[in-house]
């Protein structure tokens, strides 16, 4: 209704929304210093190339006066927004909550601490756009890290290439675009912001590429991550791998193990007890079967193997129910 205010404020809203070509998520803990820097920088970026965007930055429970910075940023740009955590929940939390919120074309990530160049942004949006990627990943070919930093990450970058099968080399580089759809179609938890590529070509987004980008020295503060985030990372990849193949049909894994296992178990019982009738039926010494190691064993084959099976058959009840619910797979076109 023309009259009804409510109206004019969520057209002029979906207005707004469907114009904006980029959204740039910025995850961020403890880094006041460079917010301001970081913020003039992309806004120069985006204003060079004509761009219509959104920067939401997502303070994960900063310690320091980031919000404060962020809040009076925001109140000099109207491009930017802010959202904020009452805790630390980490970065994959972060850049999950802000995917939902942002409305841009191309969403582009990058780090907060000046590591990551907006400079890069016009190329990765070209490549989104025109080049039509999926995705494209940075890749900080030239880094200004210590040999303790960057001799994991090759060792890890090399490790999530062989079990993904996705070809990137360097698959932790905060610096990334995606085409709105990939954001809005996958869903990240734990730790796993590390491997939305390897996420995003699971879920059918196979287009996927790469840019070298610069990699500047930190300016401000200390890195928030450790060593640990790589044995942590490597779990992550496992548990996605796991997920993947065998998500949405368990019996394939706990069927087929349980049905061998059940098997192995049985095979062994027959054969000792038919090696007992011929020892008897040749009138030769003979032991018990339950006297023998092995009967014990084929007994937990023979149990384990049921559980396991049993766990399959639940597993698919449950993945049956589930996608009868939510029907969650990704369509890529429709018409009519």
């Amino acid at each position: 209704m023309p009259g009804n205010p409510g109206f004019g404020l969520c057209f002029y809203t979906f207005m707004t929304h469907s114009a904006i070509q980029i959204s740039v998520v910025v995850p961020l803990y403890n880094e006041e210093e460079s917010l301001p820097e970081l913020s003039e920088w992309i806004a120069r970026v985006m204003n060079e190339n004509g761009f219509s965007y959104e920067v939401i930055f997502v303070d994960d429970g900063s310690k320091d006066r980031s919000w404060d910075v962020i809040s009076s940023i925001s109140q000099e740009n109207p491009n930017i927004r802010g959202l904020r955590f009452v805790r630390n929940y980490g970065k994959t939390a972060a850049l999950q909550t802000a995917f939902q919120a942002a409305v841009g074309d191309v969403i582009i990530t990058m780090d907060a601490d000046l590591q990551d160049s907006p400079d890069e942004i016009p190329e990765l949006y070209k490549m989104i756009k025109e080049d039509r990627y999926d995705l494209v990943s940075g890749w900080k070919k030239k880094r200004y890290d210590p040999i303790t930093k960057t001799v994991p990450t090759k060792i890890f970058n090399a490790a999530t290439r062989s079990i993904s099968g996705v070809s990137l080399h360097d698959f932790n580089c905060g610096l990334k675009a995606y085409r709105k759809e990939v954001v809005k179609n996958i869903t990240i938890y734990g730790e796993m912001h590390r491997y939305i590529p390897v996420i995003a070509k699971w879920n059918g987004f196979a287009k996927i590429g790469e840019k070298v980008v610069q990699h500047r020295p930190r300016r401000y503060g200390t890195t928030k991550f450790g060593l640990e985030r790589f044995i942590f990372g490597f779990l992550d990849l496992l548990s996605i791998a796991f997920v993947n193949k065998f998500g949405r049909r368990p019996m394939h894994l706990f069927g087929s193990l349980g049905t061998l296992m059940f098997f192995l178990g049985t095979i062994i019982a027959f054969w000792l007890l038919g090696k007992k009738i011929y020892n008897i039926y040749n009138l030769q010494p003979y032991r018990n079967v339950t006297e023998n190691p092995l009967f014990f064993l084929a007994l937990v084959a023979i149990m384990v193997g049921s559980q396991l099976f049993l766990a399959g058959f639940l597993g698919e009840l449950f993945v049956k129910q589930s996608v009868s619910k939510t029907g969650d797979y990704n369509i890529s076109e429709k018409v009519g």
